[in-house]
């Protein structure tokens, strides 16, 4: 046979058949069993990018490609996946997204270059290889168009043409004095609690908003209303529990009243409340903001500016921390470290200092989250595990305590065994701090992530949990003639918060396994229930009423019954739209919820018959 009958050869056919059942693998685990079943996502994520791994076996061992068409193919997908890496938004290319594309390209390039291998059996060799490039272009190129604004718990991701204007861009096009929303439904004085009588300003005056550093107020501060009090971060006791309050459970019936909504800038702050007036942070263009609204009607009273942005790929722009009210002052801990004293009536600022820079912490990954804790004349901030005590008059640097590690979670106060301290959370553990003079009072080692805050049962035992799947520890603090000591009581997997708080309740904790509510019995960390699907959101306790009020990572709320046998889903109805991590807040009987794009506030109408 001649060189001429060789070349007119037939090419062997692809042996297709392995390809298409991995994509198919590979689709059904990543994206469709998912969607059905939550605790399959890391294993779907996992399968997504061994069915990649997979699908270039196949190719280089079992395909029947001549080699030079393998090895150039392998080379064009490796070519096409750097050259993507390098025109990908920057939402897209750095941080967590960065170090996850991959496990979104993958599936998307294993199809299109399966559909090749199915479809270009038959094709001319010229046509066949501009089909190659073409399909694994179509896998890779799609991503360059696109930006996030974030990702869920879940890893579903906030996805938007890369041209298309930001939450943060809209609003900021808006203006600083764009108007609160209110139902039409509502008449005009029906917009203010019954227990939340109007404030003499109208919200803010017509005098341009501040440079940086500086404070726009309304010319009429609010009016001190008493009965709406929530002092900063998850409530009175930075517990997330609530007494003395009761709602209607009936929503069908007695829904809860949309009072007004509006946009706000990015952000995970939640809210501190005083009368008819709340304070919240917020990021707008290049200046990290705390911000005074009207409970009443969301109109702002006043904004304190600094000139601070910080951003990442995960959670998007904005501070972390909640503003904390105390002695008329709310002080506030930007994402950078910035700690304000500012007056809570008019905004104007009493002293600022920089808590990174004093504390000589490095910004973590996440950006600096404590919210601040006034215990008798100390502020107190956390910068990555370290905790820094200021004079609350005049922000002078009282004492640095002893070093965590990186951590997320804010300085609690207790009282154990009769001595009040401060409890905080770091990569190395927990440990309990006088908090006079930052004295070393205990410490307990357990490594990982802490983001949630630690929690104190009835007969003083401590509660902390890390953010990985170790799950929930009990801490037995005792003090003796020898010192302190803290020793493990039980570690429990039954109950796993990721940055979810968790409340405890009559012998119980009731908090997010993952992204499923669950309750544990505090006697041995037994689960007792599991169920409700909410994402990653966050929840309050109604103590007297023995409910949970809880908002969605998707912004619903619902209502849910906190005891231990079984679960029980009393209500539930769409609150705002966007991702939620932010904690709700309950003033009066008036409900604030917010995330990164939107606030709403609902008056929760009270039980026809209130229960003992």
């Amino acid at each position: 046979m001649d060189s001429s009958q060789e070349t007119a050869a037939p090419r062997p056919l692809l042996r297709v058949w392995p390809a298409v059942v991995l994509v198919l693998a590979q689709w059904l685990s990543r994206f469709v069993i998912p969607a059905f079943w939550a605790d399959a996502l890391y294993f779907g994520v996992m399968a997504g990018v061994l069915g990649g791994l997979a699908l270039a076996l196949w190719w280089t061992f079992f395909s029947r490609a001549p080699w030079s068409e393998r090895l150039s193919a392998l080379a064009a997908m490796a070519v096409a996946l750097f050259v993507t890496s390098r025109l990908l938004h920057v939402s897209v290319a750095t941080g967590m997204m960065g170090l996850m594309f991959p496990i979104y390209v993958i599936p998307t390039l294993s199809l299109g270059f399966a559909a090749w291998a199915v479809m270009s059996g038959r094709l001319p060799q010229g046509l066949r290889h501009g089909a190659l490039i073409a399909s694994i272009l179509i896998g890779c190129l799609p991503w360059t168009l696109v930006r996030t604004g974030g990702f869920s718990a879940g890893l579903d991701h906030d996805f938007a043409w890369r041209w298309a204007k930001t939450p943060e861009e809209r609003l900021l096009a808006l203006g600083d004095d764009a108007p609160a929303v209110i139902p039409p439904a509502l008449a005009p004085d029906a917009a203010s609690s019954p227990s939340l009588p109007p404030s003499q300003a109208d919200g803010m005056a017509p005098s341009p908003m501040s440079t940086p550093g500086a404070t726009t107020a309304s010319t009429n501060p609010p009016v001190k209303e008493k009965g709406a009090v929530w002092p900063g971060f998850r409530g009175p006791g930075r517990d997330g529990v609530l007494h003395d309050a009761q709602v209607q459970t009936e929503w069908a019936a007695v829904p809860p009243t949309e009072l007004w909504r509006r946009p706000i800038g990015p952000g995970w702050s939640s809210f501190a409340v005083d009368g008819d007036a709340f304070y919240t942070q917020e990021q707008r263009g290049d200046d990290e903001v705390v911000t005074a609204y009207r409970l009443s009607t969301g109109a702002p009273l006043w904004r304190h500016r600094d000139t601070a942005r910080f951003w990442e790929s995960n959670g998007g722009a904005g501070p972390r921390g909640t503003p904390t009210l105390s002695g008329g002052r709310i002080y506030s801990l930007g994402a950078t470290g910035i700690l304000n004293a500012l007056d809570a009536r008019t905004g104007s600022l009493a002293w600022s200092r920089n808590a990174a820079t004093d504390s000589g912490a490095a910004l973590p990954d996440w950006g600096f989250s404590s919210s601040p804790l006034v215990v008798g004349d100390l502020v107190l901030v956390a910068t990555s595990g370290v905790l820094a005590a200021y004079d609350a008059a005049t922000g002078a640097p009282r004492w640095m305590g002893p070093k965590g590690g990186a951590g997320y979670s804010s300085p609690q106060l207790a009282t154990i065994d009769g001595e009040s301290q401060v409890l905080q959370l770091s990569d190395k553990g927990v440990m309990g701090v006088r908090p006079e003079d930052g004295t070393l009072l205990w410490e307990h080692p357990w490594k990982g992530y802490p983001i949630v805050q630690p929690a104190v049962t009835g007969d003083g035992d401590v509660l902390i949990a890390v953010a990985d799947s170790s799950g929930v520890r009990r801490l037995s603090v005792r003090r003796s003639a020898a010192g302190w000591s803290a020793s493990e009581r039980w570690t429990s997997t039954g109950l796993k918060p990721y940055f979810n708080d968790f409340v405890v309740h009559k012998g119980h904790a009731y908090g997010f396994d993952g992204s499923i509510l669950a309750c544990i019995d505090l006697t041995d960390g037994r689960r007792v229930w599991k169920g409700g699907r909410y994402g990653n959101g966050q929840l309050v306790l109604l103590a007297d009423q023995n409910a949970l009020l809880v908002l969605s990572e998707r912004g619903e709320l619902a209502l849910v019954g906190a005891t231990p046998d079984q679960f029980t889903e009393l209500a539930r109805i769409k609150a705002i739209e966007g991702k939620t991590w932010n904690h709700p807040v309950l003033a009066g009987d008036v409900l604030l919820v917010r995330n990164g794009e939107e606030m709403a506030a609902y008056r929760l109408s009270r039980p026809a018959s209130p229960r003992p």
